[in-house]
C-alpha cells in the first residue's frame, strides 16, 4: 500500500512539472518590444517639457549673475562687472579660460584700478541649445517690449541710450546700481531663446539708477506674441 501510494504522488508531481514552464523566449522578447515602445513615447512626450525647462535654466542662469553680482558688489563694497558673449575687460586674468558666445563672466574690479586689473571670478555656459538671440517675431514696440527698453532686434542691448556704448557690460557699484565702466547708468535688456522656436524667448530687463532686474517670459496671447513677467 505504501509502495503504491509513493508511486502515486510521483506520478501526479511528474504531471505538475510537465504542465508548468516559463516565459519562452518569444514571449519575452514581445515584452521587452513593449517596453520600448512606452519608453519611446515616453521620452517623446517628455521633450517639450525638457526644453522648456532648458529655457529656464538658461533665463535663470543669467538672471542670477546680474543679482549675485549686484549683492557682491554691496556686501564687499566692490565693483562687479557681468560681460555676456565674448568680450571682456581689457586685459582682464581670465583664469577660466577663453568665453564663447554663450557664457555668462562675472568679474571683481577693485576701485582706483584699470579695467585690465579686473580679475575673473565666474563663468557659466548656457546649455547647448540656447544663447543670447532676439528672434524674428518678437513685439518691437515701446509698448510691447519688457520695461520700454529697446526694440526686440538686438540681444544683449544694456546701456540705453548712451552713445558709444559698450551693450554687453554692466558694472554694479557698492551701493547697488548699475554703470558702464564710464560711469553712466546702464538700463538695459538681454534676450535668451533657442534659434528657431520663438516661444523659448525669456528676457531680462535691468534699471540702472537702482541695479533692480527683471524676469520675463514670451507667450502666445491669442495667436500673438506676448511678453508676461516671471
Amino acid at each position: 500500500m505504501m509502495r503504491y501510494h509513493g508511486i502515486e504522488s510521483l506520478r501526479r508531481t511528474t504531471t505538475r512539472a510537465r504542465g508548468a514552464r516559463g516565459f519562452s523566449l518569444l514571449e519575452m522578447m514581445i515584452v521587452t518590444c513593449l517596453f520600448m515602445i512606452v519608453g519611446g513615447m515616453t521620452f517623446m512626450a517628455l521633450q517639450p517639457a525638457l526644453k522648456d525647462a532648458r529655457a529656464n535654466q538658461a533665463f535663470e542662469d543669467t538672471l542670477m549673475q546680474l543679482r549675485t553680482a549686484r549683492q557682491r558688489a554691496i556686501t564687499e563694497r566692490k565693483q562687479y562687472i557681468v560681460c555676456f558673449g565674448i568680450a571682456a575687460p581689457v586685459g582682464a586674468v581670465t583664469p577660466f579660460g577663453a568665453p564663447t558666445a554663450q557664457s555668462v563672466q562675472m568679474f571683481r574690479w577693485d576701485a582706483g584700478t584699470a579695467p585690465s586689473a579686473a580679475v575673473q571670478v565666474s563663468v557659466n555656459q548656457l546649455p547647448i541649445d540656447l544663447e543670447f538671440l532676439a528672434q524674428a517675431g518678437l513685439p518691437n514696440s515701446a509698448a510691447t517690449v519688457p520695461d520700454g527698453f529697446g526694440n526686440g532686434a538686438t540681444a544683449i542691448d544694456f546701456d540705453q541710450g548712451v552713445a558709444g556704448a559698450i551693450n554687453n557690460q554692466v558694472l554694479f557699484m557698492p551701493d547697488g546700481s548699475a554703470h558702464d565702466i564710464n560711469g553712466n547708468l546702464n538700463s538695459g535688456i538681454i534676450y535668451v531663446s533657442r534659434n528657431g522656436d520663438l516661444y523659448s524667448s525669456r528676457a531680462v530687463t535691468l534699471y540702472g539708477a537702482t541695479g533692480r532686474t527683471r524676469g520675463w517670459k514670451l507667450i502666445n496671447s491669442g495667436g500673438a506674441p506676448k511678453w508676461f513677467q516671471q
